[in-house]
């Protein structure tokens, strides 16, 4: 991959390359040329520029200032032409996530089950077939009545099986002086030292002793904790569930949350709307008033802004509790890393549930590392159990919510399923039949996706089937004549290849032209609408993402989920768009972020119903000289439904939200076949801000819209050249120091892919998993219904 100007405007630089000018103490607050396509040169100024890092650095969106010359190219290149690598890095930075990405820890875990009658040495050997298959750990056990759990354990480690899902990431750290205490050169090379007989002894004892570690009891509320994956739990006092409804019991301990997060009464009776018509009778005037109203009687149970403080207060609630089991942990051995992330789908309306997946990612910085379970008869009914893309868009956001932090699915699908899945949230899922095939290809399309979301490892269910009761016969890597199948054997040799290239992995990264908001806020409020209106709002966020997710991977178009909070930190220029799915409500500062953003020479692209609220569920400004006017050139006059009549855009008739739009800055892009503008651009500053008047990303939410997909595809990057191209397969990137990773899902026949990257040159490619080396320029041969990983070579 080289560095510098492309045609079409783009600019790549490898990892690591300087820019033209370099960082020192005399530099600081000068303006900085940056090759830029075309031969053109842009600037900006930043009071901030770290010595020896490489790159120009700029701490922050209000400190970036960017001036172009009259001939500058639009669009414009990205913000950061390094994708702000190292701020991404920094957005979860700890010591701990240090030493992860110095041990490179890249577990492939599995589940073994004990079976009544076994034997200690089948138990073995099932162990030692582990480790020649190139499985590293259990993720976990279950003790039966001959076998106790630590009994296992001890079995497991003896054979060189590390008995924890996390891997060498529980090894205390290879340091200089654990080097000299255990007699060996401070200066062993890192890679060498791992392998070291002496080191892997003193980590084995290590863990020898977490093996009979007593469990913590820390009783938590309920299912949420639960749901997060962290502990085991049982009921003491009160239950919060994961909905939106406020039980009488909870209604002390939500108060004290009340009181923490508001200075005056005025600014809760505003936050909860109680002046407005139809929420209260009589509003709070004092702190007395409010605690006088032990019921909350007071205050409209349909009030959105009122719901949504309940959905956080629940959300903030878990993340306390989860807050004190990890230091109840972390006081009794700081080097085993902690786990939190949930036994949950990530098409489930999280803000609806209570919970902040971005706030538990938080909450591992320091701690460990965030996970989803990711099992296709438990997660993916949202989708009518589609697999292929959804897997990536699942593990992706995974990754994405814990950005720069360690991220993995320590719980996935190691077998076919038939039976199991349980009943499931949704009456029509329950109705359903989640049945998967799992072979070598399914595994492939697994492992590979979550290798090219970010994930580092990954914990299977299971090395081998229950025999009775319930998921019986089910999920198991081993055949039923418990012998090694061709998915167990695949599953090995991607998790050897990942461990081979491991320390290169820990340095890869995505590089997205589009970065996907996601907001708990906009979420919460569809969830507050959902509660007195229809339960399918509460959805529509989730659907409209997905449907996004979709026109992108299918397209090839490299993109990334990203939040209002990583927006805050800095990492907008990282993109060069930004989109908003079905935003319902636009926080006031989000929108000032966007303009900033726009401002600088990001694309803003927005569908509906983006803007109708503000994060408080009261009703947006959107007139002449709001910040929403502002941002996208329009008036939004009135919000309309696509049913009776049914307007038409594109040679199609529309189902759902439409709008009535007044341009005042904006170009009309497109109109609805009725005349009114639909689609409109508006030039911010350097950048544009583009309001889509549908539903666009929604209305992908299920295949099969090719023309759809396209049409948005087309409407989000504005021209925007792609840095990479393959008609035959979806295709993900990695990008790393040493090389470049990509990844080819093939979800049909056997087919032959034909990968062009006119902004990239490779001098070799191989297959990682093969060993295979690849023709450049030839077509790359895909088996049906797998996944296919490609190394490729500057």
């Amino acid at each position: 991959m080289p560095s510098g100007p492309v045609p079409g405007g783009f600019f790549v630089r490898r990892p690591g390359a300087d820019v033209a000018a370099p960082e020192r103490e005399e530099n600081r607050g000068r303006t900085l040329p940056i090759s830029c396509g075309r031969q053109k040169t842009a600037w900006f100024e930043s009071d901030v520029l770290p010595a020896g890092s490489g790159r120009v650095w700029v701490a922050s969106q209000a400190e970036r200032r960017w001036i172009e010359s009259e001939t500058l190219p639009a669009p414009l290149m990205p913000l950061d032409p390094s994708f702000h690598h190292e701020l991404y890095d920094s957005l979860h930075d700890s010591a701990l996530q240090r030493k992860f990405r110095r041990l490179c820890p890249m577990p492939y875990g599995v589940v073994f089950l004990p079976w009544a009658g076994m034997t200690e040495s089948e138990m073995r050997g099932h162990f030692r077939i582990m480790r020649e298959l190139g499985f590293t750990n259990l993720k976990q056990t279950m003790p039966s009545p001959e076998w106790p759990r630590e009994r296992i354990l001890e079995i497991a480690l003896e054979e060189g099986v590390i008995p924890f899902w996390y891997g060498e990431g529980g090894w205390e750290e290879v340091s200089p002086e654990l080097l000299t205490t255990l007699g060996l050169p401070a200066d062993l090379p890192p890679a060498e030292a791992r392998l070291h007989p002496a080191v892997r002894r003193h980590q084995e004892q290590i863990l020898y002793r977490r093996i009979h570690y007593a469990n913590i009891d820390l009783p938590v509320e309920g299912q949420t904790l639960q749901d997060a994956g962290l502990a085991e739990w049982n009921t003491r006092e009160i239950q919060l569930h994961n909905d939106p409804e406020l039980r009488a019991d909870a209604i002390p301990l939500f108060k004290q949350w009340v009181r923490g997060r508001y200075a005056t009464i005025e600014e809760l009776v505003r936050a909860w709307n109680m002046n407005e018509v139809g929420i209260s009778p009589e509003p709070y005037g004092s702190w007395d008033d409010f605690e006088a109203d032990a019921g909350l009687e007071r205050q409209g149970r349909r009030d959105y802004g009122f719901i949504r403080d309940v959905l956080r207060f629940k959300a903030d609630h878990t993340l306390g509790r989860i807050r004190l089991a990890v230091r109840l942990a972390r006081e009794r051995d700081a080097d085993e890393p902690q786990r939190a992330g949930g036994e949950m789908g990530l098409f489930l309306p999280f803000a609806w549930r209570g919970t902040d997946m971005e706030g538990i990612a938080e909450e591992m910085t320091g701690a460990g590392s965030f996970y989803p379970s990711l099992h296709l008869a438990w997660h993916f009914e949202e989708v009518d159990y589609e697999v292929a893309r959804c897997i990536y868009m699942q593990a992706s956001l995974a990754a994405d919510w814990f950005k720069g932090g360690w991220s993995a699915t320590w719980e996935s699908t190691g077998g076919p399923q038939q039976f199991s899945g349980g009943k499931g949230w949704d009456a029509r899922a329950a109705a359903g039949l989640p049945g998967f095939t799992v072979d070598e290809g399914t595994i492939s399309q697994l492992l590979l996706s979550y290798l090219a979301a970010g994930f580092r490892g990954a914990g299977l269910w299971c090395w081998n089937y229950r025999r009775a009761g319930w998921e019986a016969g089910e999920y198991a890597l081993l055949d039923r004549q418990h012998r090694p199948s061709p998915r167990a054997i695949r599953a090995g040799k991607i998790a050897q290849a990942a461990n081979r290239l491991k320390e290169e992995l820990w340095t890869a990264r995505k590089e997205p032209l589009v970065g996907v908001v996601v907001n708990w806020d906009s979420e919460a409020i569809w969830a507050a609408v959902s509660v007195p209106n229809r339960d399918q709002f509460r959805h529509h966020p989730i659907q409209a993402r997905i449907g996004v997710s979709r026109a992108l991977i299918n397209g090839n178009v490299p993109w990334e989920h990203v939040t209002p909070r990583d927006l805050e930190r800095g990492l907008a220029g990282r993109y060069r768009v930004l989109m908003l799915p079905c935003h319902l409500a636009l926080p006031q500062h989000l929108l000032e972020l966007l303009g900033n953003y726009a401002e600088a020479g990001g694309r803003v692209v927005a569908d509906l119903p983006a803007g109708w609220f503000d994060e408080r569920g009261r009703v947006l400004e959107t007139g002449a000289g709001s910040a929403f006017e502002r941002l996208f050139g329009v008036e939004l006059a009135d919000f309309q439904y696509s049913n009776n009549p049914r307007r038409s855009l594109d040679g199609r008739l529309l189902e759902g939200f439409v709008a009535d739009l007044n341009p005042t800055t904006a170009v009309v892009v497109e109109a609805y076949e009725e005349g009114r503008p639909a689609v409109t651009e508006n030039r911010i500053g350097k950048g544009t801000a583009v309001l889509l008047g549908h539903e666009a990303g929604r209305e992908l939410f299920r295949p099969g819209r090719g023309r759809e997909e396209a049409l948005l595809r087309e409407r989000m990057l504005g021209g925007l050249p792609l840095p990479y191209v393959c008609e035959e397969a979806v295709v993900y990137r990695l990008a790393a120091p040493e090389a470049d990773h990509y990844f080819f899902v093939n979800d049909g026949p056997s087919c032959t892919a034909v990968l062009r990257t006119p902004h990239y040159s490779y001098r070799m490619a191989t297959d990682p998993v093969t060993g295979e080396e690849l023709s450049l320029g030839d077509p790359i041969s895909l088996q049906p219904h797998s996944a296919r990983w490609v190394r490729m070579q500057a």
